[in-house]
């Protein structure tokens, strides 16, 4: 499979380095889960769930959160699904079209 998305690997809000201190490097289905973390931190949804108590209100933010990533290009619209694991961490999974199945977590 050829390498289509590339980006600079960010591991616990930091560039990852290898041994020769140079940055690694996050290609295709971690590229493209790495920019939706990113964009769904970025948007406040994530900020804002956590201060959010009520189920109901909760349920519209998690709507949120799905519109937005379905709004990207490479993912397959109809496929993301969201896991709330504790109040202040999520699991999202979703189908990309040339990469098959992503999933990353979202701290708030």
């Amino acid at each position: 499979m050829q390498d289509r998305y590339f980006d600079l690997l960010i591991t616990d809000r930091d560039f990852s380095l290898n041994n020769g201190y140079e940055p690694n490097l996050a290609k295709n289905q971690q590229s493209i889960g790495q920019d939706i973390k990113h964009a769904i931190i970025e948007s406040g949804l994530a900020t804002e769930l956590v201060a959010e108590r009520s189920p109901t209100m909760r349920y519209d933010v998690f709507t949120k959160i799905i519109l937005l990533v379905e709004s990207d290009r490479r993912i397959v619209p109809g496929t993301a699904h969201i896991k709330e694991e504790t109040a202040e961490r999520l699991y999202l999974t979703a189908d990309t079209y040339d990469f098959g199945k992503i999933g990353v977590s979202i701290d708030g």
